[in-house]
């Protein structure tokens, strides 16, 4: 399944790609920025495509998290995963229970695994950070982290260029 959706997202355009890429919840900007750099994207618009397209999700997920699945959670399955989710998101949010709208703010920064904005709107429910705060905290850490890859890729990039072509 993970090699269709590749092969799928390979046949279009690089500018959609890494906006779907940023949307999704296993790559979000974190894979969206290299895979938008790496295809010969400007910097401007690698950043604009992978911060909006992260964003896109956000709010339909916050409102709709909690109604989905407690009506979900009636089946054997839906209950077994979101339980999962919850706990797992409780377990590695500390900072957000601990730091409320500047903690989510960092926890969506981090670029790390089980960090993000999906994890952060599963975190803003699960500690009840207002909307309209967990919205402005979810978009500045997207930014943050916007950021944070951008300068991770130029490093590596160069570390990469100069390791390959060593100066004289």
């Amino acid at each position: 399944m993970l090699q269709a959706l590749i092969s799928y997202l390979a046949s279009l355009p690089k500018e959609l790609t890494t906006f779907v890429l940023a949307m999704l919840p296993v790559s979000e900007l974190r894979g969206a920025i290299p895979f938008g750099l790496a295809s010969g994207l400007g910097l401007p618009k690698v950043l604009a495509l992978a911060i909006i397209g992260n964003l896109v999700p956000v709010i339909p997920i916050l409102f709709l998290l909690k109604p989905v699945s407690e009506y979900l959670r009636k089946f054997w399955l839906f209950k077994k995963f979101f339980d999962w989710l919850f706990e797992r998101t409780r377990r590695k949010a500390k900072l957000v229970e601990r730091y409320e709208f500047l903690g989510l703010i960092l926890f969506v920064a981090i670029p790390l695994p089980v960090t993000g904005a999906w994890t952060g709107c599963v975190a803003a429910g699960l500690f009840k950070i207002r909307l309209r705060y967990a919205i402005l905290a979810i978009a500045i850490g997207v930014c943050l982290a916007a950021v944070i890859v951008t300068v991770v890729c130029a490093v590596g990039k160069g570390v990469i260029f100069n390791l390959l072509i060593p100066s004289h």
